[in-house]
Order: C-alpha cells, then sequence, then structure tokens
C-alpha cells in the first residue's frame, strides 16, 4: 500500500474556458502536515473540493488511503473530517448539543465521542456556554471537534485561520500538532498565511494560478533558502570599490539595499576575510549579519520563476 493518504495525479478542474486547476501531482503522506501554501484564487479550495468529492474534477486522478474513491467511497469518505467553509452551528445551543444534532444526522452519535472531540479541542469547560457567545476561535475549534467527533485519518482544512487573532491562531495551531503528533491524524491545510504554514506545515505546497508548482518539506525547504551576508559599513563608496577589486560583482554577487547597506549574495563563507579587509582599509564595519531569506521572499521567487 502507499504510504501516501493523498495521491493525484494530473488533477484538474476546468469551468467553461477557465482552468482552475490545471495538473497537479500532490502527494500527501501519512501522518504529515501538509500546508498548501496560494494567494486567494490560487486553486486550492476546488483542490480540496475535489479531493473531497464536492466537486468534480474534469480530469486526472485521485487515490485516498491508496484506493480509487469512486470505488470505496462510503469506506473512504467516512474516515475524513473536513471544514470548507465556516461551519454552521445553531446560535442557541450549546457545544455538545451542536454536536450531538451533527453526529445524529451523520448517523454515527456517540457521547463517548463527542465528549472527547470536546475535551481535545478544549471547550468541555464551557459546556454550558452556548454558540453565540462565543469567541471567532471557539468558533474555529467547535468546528475541528466536529470535523474530528468520528475519529477520522485524515483532516482536510481550507482556512482554519482566516480571521483569527494571534491568540487564536496560535490556539488552532497549537491543536492541530497535537491531532497530529499525539493522534497520528494526516493534515491538509491551506493557507494564504505564510508564516503560519512555515510554522505549523511539515511538508509545503506552493500552488499559484491552478498550478502546483512545487512540494518542498521544512528541511528541505530551509536548505533551499537563499542565504546572504549584510554588511552596515561607513563608506559605502570605498567597500564597493574594494568588493570590485576582490571581484565581486555588483547587482550580481552583491546590492546596496535602499537603507544602505550591503548584501553580499557569494562568497559568504569569506565574511570575515572581507570584514578584515574592510577595517585595514579604515572602514567602520558596524554590523555583520549572516541572513535568510523568509518563506514570503522564497515565494515569491518560486512563483517569478515558475
Amino acid at each position: 500500500m502507499s504510504d501516501y493518504v493523498i495521491e493525484t495525479s494530473n488533477l484538474s478542474k476546468k469551468y467553461s474556458n477557465d482552468l482552475v486547476v490545471n495538473s497537479i501531482n500532490m502527494h500527501v503522506e501519512k501522518g504529515k502536515i501538509y500546508g498548501l501554501l496560494g494567494k486567494n484564487g490560487a486553486g486550492k479550495t476546488t483542490t480540496m473540493c475535489m479531493l473531497l468529492n464536492l466537486v468534480y474534477p474534469s480530469s486526472g486522478e485521485i487515490l485516498l488511503f491508496g484506493k480509487n474513491p469512486k470505488k470505496h467511497s462510503k469506506e473512504i469518505y467516512s474516515n475524513i473530517g473536513s471544514i470548507i467553509e465556516t461551519p454552521g452551528f445553531y446560535e442557541n445551543l450549546t457545544a455538545y448539543e451542536n454536536l450531538k444534532i451533527i453526529s445524529k444526522i451523520r448517523g454515527n452519535y456517540n457521547p463517548h465521542y463527542i465528549r472527547l472531540a470536546l475535551e481535545l479541542v478544549d471547550l468541555e469547560k464551557h459546556n454550558s456556554k452556548k454558540f453565540k457567545d462565543y469567541s471567532l476561535g471557539m468558533k474555529q475549534r467547535l468546528g475541528i471537534a466536529a470535523a474530528i467527533m468520528h475519529n477520522p485519518d485524515l483532516l482536510i482544512l481550507d482556512e482554519p485561520i482566516n480571521g483569527l487573532d494571534p491568540f487564536g491562531i496560535k490556539e488552532i495551531r497549537t491543536l492541530l500538532k497535537r491531532l497530529s503528533h499525539e493522534y497520528g491524524i494526516t493534515i491538509l491545510i491551506s493557507s494564504h498565511i505564510l508564516s503560519e504554514i512555515e510554522n505549523i506545515a511539515d511538508v509545503i505546497g506552493f500552488m499559484d494560478n491552478g498550478v502546483l508548482i512545487d512540494e518542498i518539506s521544512k528541511e528541505e525547504l530551509h536548505d533551499r533558502l537563499d542565504k546572504f551576508v549584510e554588511f552596515e559599513v561607513s563608506d559605502i563608496e570605498s567597500s564597493i570599490k574594494i568588493l570590485k577589486e576582490l571581484g565581486f560583482r555588483q547587482n550580481y554577487d552583491f546590492c546596496i539595499t535602499d537603507e544602505g547597506t550591503i548584501q553580499l549574495y557569494s562568497h559568504i563563507e569569506s565574511r570575515d576575510e572581507i570584514n578584515t579587509i574592510f577595517v585595514n582599509s579604515g572602514i567602520n564595519v558596524k554590523k555583520v549579519n549572516l541572513c535568510e531569506e523568509n518563506l514570503e521572499e522564497f515565494f515569491t521567487r518560486v512563483i517569478s520563476n515558475s
């Protein structure tokens, strides 16, 4: 059996003449948190809807848990929890009452699993509080409780942190990491918030204009981030002259920032020697930093080069 819980082959979706998902090949490993990263309109939601059988693909194939969902629909989708849009709950009911109704509609009512789900999302202590009095973060956590109360092995979450304040984002992040690391649940999460995907995901898929540009593990990501040395010096013109005499090319090996610092992109392992040359030439070196581009800069670079 495949190690992938989700695997697609040339998966596409076209509306009239608009190709919103274009031949993507996605690979989500068991037990991992896979972050699908892209701007609004990149095709993330449509991809998730196709995985959940809410939207029919125009072409391509999907395998879930190594099986064809067309042939094993009931078995597969009963093992998946999801949030695609903001979950709808009854305003005047408590969390438990809402989940009881949902589970009875689904035909899998189990009081023990409901209580366990509420404990996992830290809502059991609010058992008398009505949904209308919940904060946005609590509402999102209840949505996750509804998605996990039947003990799924896969969670598909579309923008679950959208609109949350920093405290709410931290709560959801902690919860999802716990579900993955302690309970072994595989999670596919989409977001346009780059820093949050970087914080939570084991693997990141970069999506733009319907194309899955790349899939990168967190370890590989840090190896591929551009690194550079930044010098803050007292005499920019003299420093540029020295670098050129050493064979460095301006706007290729180094550049001058708007803040008046020098960013060196090549031979960064020679930064100590360059610093010494600056100092011996009478230049006051105020600061030397080894820097690394962030995920936003990497994302921009990947998209612009695709």
